[in-house]
């Protein structure tokens, strides 16, 4: 069965999830191009220089992006064993994300949220460090950092701001006024050297324009896709089957379990509300919301009790997943 070999714990599991990785990228692999960018979204502080170093070899891009993804999952598979997130002993959170992101072939190349992705991954890490901490002020202090860096290469990284100040209350019992404060202090530094730099450059004018082009510019990639729809459609029932599956064992779980997942809904929340809510927001934007999605929608896959729904829902989402691939195949070559 599909779904008891993506569990496996075994230690060719690893091997085993770069090859399912290549495979979901293999369309973009053989066929290589460069990402569909309005204008300055790909003139981010820190993602200019790379860009400009990759823009003509349109398959180092599709590798670069590729190796990202997989860090990404090795760094969820590493944030479920330090935290404990998901009580099995299995590597199904970093399957669940290479699987989601190979659903969305359009960024099966180099795009500045694989960046901001890493770095919103360590805020997370650095975020879910303050449970029971007597000393949290470093880790609130990286946690805005980390989002700030990430907004350096993809500016609508600015959601998960509101995101992590609203979740200090949560993994806080009591949290306090310095909380908040040292992490907007993190979230300042980067730009403080940012806005230096664009200053004594003579190029603040020009960073400004490229901050309102990141905000402004409506963008409809989405929302003409229609498979891209249907796709994210099957993500939104996965979604709604594992929060229910959640509320069932929610108060069964451990305080920080709970703690975790109420963080990982608010992140995921955010990053939507940024989705709709921001016009040059457009499926990039759901790289960042599959990454707490990975957590719930594995959590679903490893304590669902009917063999049979399990295994159907799993097999449904890799088929969706191909059928993406088969079709990016004909669109391209048709």
């Amino acid at each position: 069965m599909l779904l008891r070999l993506f569990k496996s714990n075994g230690p060719l599991v690893n091997f085993f999830y770069m090859v399912v990785a290549v495979l979901l990228w293999l369309p973009a692999l053989l066929k290589p191009a460069g990402y569909s960018f309005y204008n300055g979204e790909n003139l981010g502080l820190l993602y200019k220089p790379l860009f400009s170093v990759t823009e003509k070899y349109p398959l180092l891009q599709v590798i670069i992006a590729l190796l990202i993804a997989l860090f990404l999952s090795f760094l969820i598979q590493q944030i479920k064993i330090s935290f404990s997130l998901i009580k099995i002993r299995t590597k199904l959170a970093a399957a669940v994300f290479i699987i989601l992101s190979g659903g969305f072939t359009a960024l099966h190349t180099l795009h500045p949220v694989y960046f901001a992705a890493i770095f919103m991954m360590l805020a997370i890490y650095s975020l879910f460090s303050v449970f029971n901490n007597p000393e949290p002020v470093t880790h609130f202090f990286n946690a805005g950092l980390f989002i700030s860096l990430g907004m350096l290469f993809y500016f609508n990284t600015a959601v998960l701001l509101p995101a992590f100040l609203f979740s200090v209350s949560v993994m806080r019992r009591e949290p306090r006024f310095r909380d908040y404060v040292v992490l907007f202090i993190g979230f300042l530094v980067p730009w403080l050297f940012a806005f230096s730099y664009a200053f004594f450059a003579d190029r603040l004018n020009e960073v400004l324009l490229i901050f309102r082009d990141n905000i402004m510019t409506p963008v409809s990639h989405f929302f003409k896709n229609y498979l891209l729809i249907g796709y994210g459609g099957l993500l939104i029932l996965l979604t709604l089957i594992g929060s229910v599956k959640m509320m069932q064992v929610y108060d069964m779980s451990k305080v920080s379990t709970r703690k975790y997942f109420s963080v990982l809904f608010i992140i995921f929340f955010f990053t939507i509300l940024g989705f709709v809510l921001i016009p040059a927001a457009s499926q990039e934007m759901l790289i960042l919301s599959i990454i707490p999605l990975s957590f719930l929608i594995a959590n679903l896959f490893a304590t669902i009790n009917s063999v049979f729904w399990s295994e159907f829902l799993f097999t449904l989402l890799l088929l969706a997943t191909i059928f993406m691939q088969v079709a990016r195949y004909f669109l391209v070559n048709g």
